[in-house]
């Protein structure tokens, strides 16, 4: 992990605290609004550049732990982002909204950091990541239908046109990118050096879109000083709720601690980025929502430091013990 990466908690809280003060200068927010698509679009190509799309057969090979951490990712997730909403943002529609586009939204890079820090299967983690794109890529427009068609104005035509956009172009162009790598490069030079460099600059690029985001949106911030509370609760529940949903599966399924770590990394971190680039383009009347999946990382990443470490402060229990010396994929 590299020194942005370690830091892009203050490092997004810089620039949120950058984009607020330079939204206050005239003409300042109209061109920050016009550099957010953009930003974000070279944030995510870099992010799927990573991606090991060939990976989608070996995801098939544990069917336990695969089908726990989807159906807790696109079943319970989901509902526990209805039911979170309902109770804390009733009166904040656009703010549900925003948690719910990033509560169902697995993460497809940032997990397999937070596995490795835990000491889980990072092989299997990786396993699982076509299944979170492809899923979120189709389901996302049929939970923002089912459940926030009533919340906001959802124009189904413009979160189309927003997903082709920003998931469907920028993954097609990752994978021309890595067919040209491969061509020109060796593929230890490819994966062990080319991409892993692009790690910094999805931090830059993402710091730089939510600085623009900030700078375009500081009069609405300002009236709504109080989002990040609003937020926080919601958020925090969402992840005690399915920490212990997750432990308690793992206990019932016998799984190993190395696949518990594992299920727990991908069912608690989440996608901001790319849900906060879908937001921008089909959400262009409602900041809020947009606000939400910025605020999202600022809580998201302390919280999953914390999981890790309670993750290996469990890892001596005997069962995990017992389990972990003869687990193996089934």
């Amino acid at each position: 992990m590299n020194a942005l990466e370690r830091y892009q908690t203050p490092t997004i809280a810089l620039a949120i605290a950058g984009g607020l003060v330079a939204g206050q200068f005239s003409g300042i927010p109209a061109i920050a609004d016009r550099l957010i698509l953009p930003f974000l679009l070279v944030m995510l190509l870099g992010a799927f550049l990573q991606i090991p799309l060939a990976d989608l057969r070996e995801a098939v090979g544990n069917r336990r732990v695969a089908g726990a951490s989807l159906a807790i990712n696109f079943v319970w997730n989901p509902l526990l982002a209805v039911g979170l909403g309902l109770v804390f943002l009733q009166d904040q529609p656009a703010l549900w909204v925003g948690l719910l586009m990033l509560l169902v939204t697995p993460c497809t890079d940032w997990y397999l950091i937070f596995t490795d820090l835990a000491d889980g299967d990072v092989a299997l983690a990786t396993s699982l990541l076509p299944y979170n794109l492809v899923l979120q890529l189709l389901l996302l427009p049929v939970y923002l239908a089912v459940f926030a068609g009533e919340l906001v104005t959802l124009p189904l035509e413009t979160l189309a046109e927003s997903i082709l956009l920003v998931l469907v172009i920028p993954l097609g162009a990752a994978a021309i990118g890595r067919v040209a790598l491969s061509r020109h490069f060796n593929e230890s030079v490819v994966e062990e050096t080319l991409l892993p460099a692009l790690g910094p600059v999805q931090i830059v690029f993402l710091a730089l879109a939510i600085a623009a985001m900030f700078a375009s949106q500081s009069t609405v911030l300002v009236a709504n000083p109080g989002v990040l509370a609003l937020l926080a609760v919601p958020v925090l529940a969402f992840y005690a709720l399915t920490f212990l949903l997750g432990l308690a599966v793992s206990a019932v399924a016998g799984f190993s601690y190395e696949e518990t770590a594992c299920l727990s990394c991908t069912i608690l971190s989440r996608n901001s980025p790319t849900a906060l680039a879908i937001a921008v383009v089909a959400f262009p009347h409602e900041p809020l929502v947009a606000m939400a999946l910025v605020i999202g990382p600022l809580l998201e990443l302390p919280l999953l430091h914390v999981v890790t470490r309670l993750l290996r402060r469990l890892r001596d229990r005997p069962r995990w013990a017992r389990t972990s010396v003869g687990a193996g994929v089934e």
